[in-house]
């Protein structure tokens, strides 16, 4: 499951320098998270880190659109990791 930032989104730019796949970037009006990126932190941490520094509750949830089991983000993980 990739992640969402919903409407809420302040702009803060606390999430962005977090993410370890450089999944997230200012789009038209909010923060995005390209979701063939986000790997919500697998094989990195154990939790997802842009979640975590984001100052506004539940602004960042699991995309409904994107429902990936923990194997296939990690598979994902592995794939990223070998283009950088």
């Amino acid at each position: 499951m990739a992640l969402l930032i919903q409407k809420t989104c302040i702009n803060c730019d606390m999430c962005e320098p977090e993410c370890p796949n450089s999944a997230i970037s200012m789009g038209d009006s909010i923060y995005e998270i390209d979701p063939d990126l986000c790997t919500e932190c697998k094989g990195h941490y154990d939790t997802p880190t842009c979640q975590s520094v984001c100052p506004i509750t539940k602004c960042i949830i699991t995309d409904p659109q994107r429902v990936e089991t923990e194997d296939e983000l990690l598979e994902k993980f592995v794939i990223i990791q070998g283009m950088a």
